[in-house]
């Protein structure tokens, strides 16, 4: 159990990639702070952990207050945090940049990339007492961008950016920053998108043959890469955006 006793600050823990991390970070023995605007969920997936070790916490990561309180209830049940999971992201509009409307383009921002912001400021001190580390979840569209979807491409951009500027600002106190950086992986939403497509059996064919691996996975190989980041056999890596993605951005194949 290579977190055991570690806790971990989670964002958007109640769906997808998060719900596959929160599983994950409990069962290597990790005190997880489940945060998410979606209490139902949250409450389900927190009835699949243990409630006695762990807490969900009802959250907007976009809201300045709420994010601070939340980070004070975690230190208030926990006495510590060791590591923050910037997991919250939406992906919604897929839309060419021009067409998308600031609203969109704000709530995208807002929800992607303040949040990250957010999280250090009140996090930050707690932190530097554990020697703590970060962990963003950015995607491999930051790299190599995205047919209509701009603008969240342009936020996960943003995240490996940030990344890497806060891995040498806070490398001073011994704290990491990581990210893990998939391709697609077959969430709740992306499964749903699926179900609406013409052809679903073609579009499956198309999000396997994307990976050189041979599948589109589940949300447990990003869940896994993020166990790694967090633990101590991380020690020594720090700046990193890790591609969970099977080999999609390796280049031409035939």
């Amino acid at each position: 159990m290579i977190l055991s006793g570690k806790v971990v600050f989670l964002t958007g823990g109640s769906s997808g990639i998060g719900y596959k991390c929160a599983l994950a970070y409990a069962q290597e023995g990790a005190h997880v702070a489940l945060v998410s605007n979606k209490k139902e969920d949250m409450d389900t997936v927190l009835g699949e952990l243990n409630g006695r070790v762990h807490i969900g916490i009802h959250c907007d990561v976009s809201n300045e207050n709420q994010v601070c309180l939340a980070i004070e209830k975690t230190l208030e049940r926990f006495g510590r945090i060791d590591a923050i999971h910037n997991n919250a992201g939406i992906v919604i509009p897929s839309k060419v940049l021009h067409e998308t409307t600031l609203e969109e383009w704000t709530r995208l921002m807002d929800t992607n990339l303040k949040s990250v912001y957010l999280t250090t400021k009140y996090g930050f001190e707690a932190l530097k007492k554990t020697k703590g580390c970060i962990l963003n979840t950015s995607s491999l569209v930051a790299d190599i961008g995205q047919q209509d979807h701009a603008a969240y491409a342009a936020t996960k951009g943003g995240i490996n950016a940030l990344t890497k500027s806060m891995a040498l600002d806070y490398a001073r106190y011994g704290i990491r920053v990581n990210a893990v950086c998939p391709a697609w992986v077959l969430t709740p939403a992306v499964r749903e998108w699926i179900g609406q497509q013409a052809d679903e059996q073609e579009i499956k064919k198309y999000l396997d043959n994307i990976h050189p691996l041979g599948y589109c996975p589940e949300g447990d190989v990003v869940a896994d890469a993020s166990v790694f980041l967090l633990s101590d056999k991380a020690r020594f890596i720090t700046g990193c955006t890790l591609p969970v993605s099977g080999g999609a951005e390796l280049g031409y194949r035939r």
